[in-house]
């Protein structure tokens, strides 16, 4: 059954658009009317509810954004502070749960959960406090380039319904004072942790795995987690909540034992089962409530019930009814990556791990045999989700499980509970949990080092992810069943390459949607050259990691050849020190090389050279005229047998003269927009000497330039010039056969239509 609702709520994870809210309510008629009249076929009507359920509540999760006419308007609004408030050096991001919203002093009929940042030095601001803020908002709306993450599909799993900032108003004020709250309770303990360990990084873990507060957390601590595999001990998994239980159950037995007259009122039985429920409940609270720990909690309240209730429950009985109340409750959590690692995860150790008897052999047995099992049979499922896998997972967490389970949380926990109750005695107990996990990070940051420790792989295919998953079943399965090495070879169309390098000649662009910024990935057969690399941000957000990085692995690109920065700007140079970090091998080129955090070669025009029938020409700068301005960008003309680009950087119509002039007589070149579709670029005759049979601009979707400017669009449309986005499109890929002429591909954001993104 909860297999069937499955399936009909995954249906409607693949529609490119919600049909009307009263499809939903036939589908539902539809199903009952199945059950009623076709008993054997009841699985059929669990899928139609499944998916009549996910339309419905994925439909009111669409409708709950921000309507469209109040993006970019300043609001006033009323709510409350939800999770934990994050400070930065120069703002604070926070989750507003919003009450009430006007505009002009109109009520709007609008609420929702939005995520809001708070610039030039904001106040302090606690969780559950109640705010009045003037904010300006729009719709969640992310990047989509090959291997990035889709943030549009995590704002609707998460119920975000608008993003934004606080605008300066002298009414801004906190109403009252702070409730009380779990949230209030979480950051409370966080505080007394770090006030009581000395070395704030320590701090910083035992606050994530005491209450999931990973505030403290930098990025560089989560490449070491992703590449030993142990994210999911950061913060607080399933696993910990079940030590929790067992906690809880130590208790009720203790207490028991002192007290053994109790079991004339209530029986041990059902007191231990219910103080582990009751323990894990409040350990799981601690936690926010993650995916992952409402599973766990979930599976203990199914034992929890069956025991009260004197009824025997299976572990598949316990997770399945684990999976059927998390649906039922929130169809959309199958979009989010954890559901899928946590469920297949038990299900794996489930099928897959033999028990062998008792004792300390058998416990040692389980947890290496464990280990094994979900790094194998998880390795498809984080590539699919990540596009990357540990290496060194199995032996990372064969280390780290046991001692973050059975030691460090233990303390942690010990030293949480003693806070509150005597707070002088959980300063040693808090120092004991550190040291521990200072030792185990120093032993995770050397693995993260060893060479090979992250694997990447081109985009998995839906069919090369079943086969996987089927042949990690297979590997695992019980002794005795004949050929179970075969079950290796399904892994192979993981290797598959998602696009083939093209031919002698020929060459293929990528023009990456970095938000408001630019960077091209272009491909000949045997060269990669890098062109800009997006913008890093103060937050640390650099998209030279999050977009260009992830671009390459995802293509099945692991080389890099050249890297050229056209000019020192951010929205251009800011994610360039990753990449060549990433490469180091790769030649740099600069248009203003003394702006570059990195050492870089100056780009002069008259360079030239040749990779596999395909001919580079730089246009820009002048000898002697780099480190200026925008005009010293690096304008570089890629020419192959039957079509060439021009990448022109931010040049203005200053400059567009000469560069016109050196692009020459021959094939027009398709265009990647001067400086954004800005005012000062794109002259109409820089259009006219060029003409390019398309145009290509990159640019930020509701960027505060207003780019491309509509007079920019409106001399491109006059000369008969196609025009293409984006910030509408997504990355854009073009195409440039050796035999044929140079064509535009579907954007990323067309060719892979879901129903919640824009």
């Amino acid at each position: 059954m909860g297999l069937a609702l499955l399936v009909g709520v995954l249906v409607v994870q693949w529609l490119p658009s919600l049909p009307p809210r009263w499809f939903a309510l036939l589908l539902l008629a539809l199903a009952l009317l199945l059950a009623w009249r076709w008993p054997q076929g009841r699985w059929v009507g669990c899928i139609l509810i499944g998916v009549a359920w996910a339309m419905f509540r994925g439909g009111l999760a669409v409708d709950a954004r921000l309507p469209r006419s109040l993006e970019g308007r300043d609001l006033i609004v009323i709510g409350t502070i939800v999770d934990l408030p994050l400070k930065r050096d120069y703002a604070s991001s926070f989750e507003l749960r919003v009450d009430r919203a006007t505009l002009d002093g109109r009520l709007l009929p609008w609420r929702g959960r939005v995520a809001v940042s708070w610039y030039d030095d904001p106040p302090v601001l606690h969780p559950c406090s109640r705010w009045r803020l003037q904010l300006r908002l729009k719709r969640p709306r992310g990047l989509l380039d090959p291997g990035s993450a889709d943030s549009e599909r995590t704002a609707l799993q998460r119920g975000i319904v608008a993003h934004g900032y606080v605008r300066d108003d002298v009414d801004n004020a906190q109403l009252g004072k702070p409730s009380l709250c779990v949230d209030g309770a979480r950051d409370a303990i966080a505080r007394g942790i770090a006030a009581r360990v000395r070395d704030p990084h320590d701090a910083a873990l035992l606050r994530a795995f005491a209450v999931g507060d990973t505030r403290g957390l930098q990025q560089r601590d989560w490449a070491v987690a992703r590449a030993n595999g142990v994210s999911h001990l950061i913060a607080i998994s399933g696993f910990h909540v079940g030590v929790a239980a067992v906690f809880g159950l130590g208790l009720a037995t203790l207490l028991y034992g002192l007290l053994p007259q109790l079991g004339h009122r209530l029986p041990r039985p059902q007191a231990q089962a219910a103080a582990a429920l009751l323990a894990a409940t409040i350990y799981a609270a601690l936690a926010g409530f993650g995916l992952p720990t409402v599973r766990t909690l979930l599976m203990i309240a199914v034992v929890t019930l069956a025991r009260c209730g004197r009824r025997g429950s299976t572990g598949a009985q316990s997770l399945g009814l684990a999976m059927l109340a998390i649906l039922l409750v929130d169809p959309l959590a199958v979009l989010a990556a954890g559901f899928w690692l946590s469920f297949v995860g038990v299900a794996f150790l489930m099928l897959c791990l033999q028990a062998r008897g008792r004792g300390l052999r058998a416990f040692l047995h389980e947890l290496s045999a464990g280990q094994m099992v979900m790094t194998v049979g998880l390795l498809p499922l984080s590539l699919w989700f990540f596009g990357q896998a540990s290496l060194v997972g199995a032996l990372s967490n064969l280390v780290a499980v046991p001692l973050v389970s059975f030691a460090i949380v233990p303390c942690a926990l010990g030293g949480t509970l003693l806070l509150g109750l005597c707070p002088p005695a959980a300063t040693p107990v808090l120092w004991v949990a550190a040291k521990l996990a200072h030792a185990q990070w120093w032993l995770l940051e050397q693995t993260a080092a060893w060479p090979g420790a992250q694997w990447y792989l081109p985009s998995v295919q839906p069919f090369a992810l079943l086969l996987a998953l089927a042949g990690a079943l297979w590997l695992f399965m019980p002794r005795g069943v004949p050929l179970r090495w075969l079950g290796a070879l399904l892994f192979l169309p993981l290797l598959y390459p998602a696009l083939a390098p093209p031919p002698a000649g020929a060459f293929r662009v990528w023009v990456l949607d970095v938000g408001q910024g630019l960077s091209v990935l272009l491909r000949t057969q045997h060269h990669v050259l890098v062109y800009d690399a997006g913008a890093r941000y103060p937050s640390g957000f650099d998209l030279g990691e999050a977009v260009v990085l992830p671009a390459m692995h995802a293509l099945g690109i692991g080389e890099l050849d050249m890297l050229m920065i056209s000019h020192g700007d951010n929205d251009h140079a800011g994610g360039a020190e990753t990449v060549a970090t990433a490469f180091p091998q790769a030649t740099r080129y600069a248009g203003e090389p003394s702006r570059m955090q990195i050492p870089m070669q100056q780009c002069v025009s008259g360079q030239s050279w040749r990779w596999d029938g395909v001919d580079f020409r730089v246009l820009n700068p002048a000898p002697g005229q780099g480190d200026r301005d925008n005009d010293s960008s690096c304008v570089l003309l890629v020419q192959g047998p039957r079509g060439r680009l021009l990448l022109a950087g931010d040049i203005s119509s200053r400059v567009e003269p000469q560069v016109a002039a050196a692009v020459g007589l021959g094939m027009a070149p398709l265009l990647v927009v001067p400086h954004h579709g800005s005012k000062t670029s794109s002259s109409a005759a820089f259009i006219a000497a060029i003409h390019p049979p398309l145009a290509v601009v990159s640019a930020g979707w509701r960027n505060r330039f207003g780019h491309p400017k509509p007079e920019v669009v409106a001399r491109y449309a006059a000369a008969g010039v196609p025009l293409f986005n984006t910030a509408t499109q997504g990355a854009i890929p073009l195409e440039f056969p050796a035999d044929a002429p140079a064509r535009r591909e579907p954007g990323w954001r067309l060719r892979q239509r879901r129903y919640w993104r824009e």
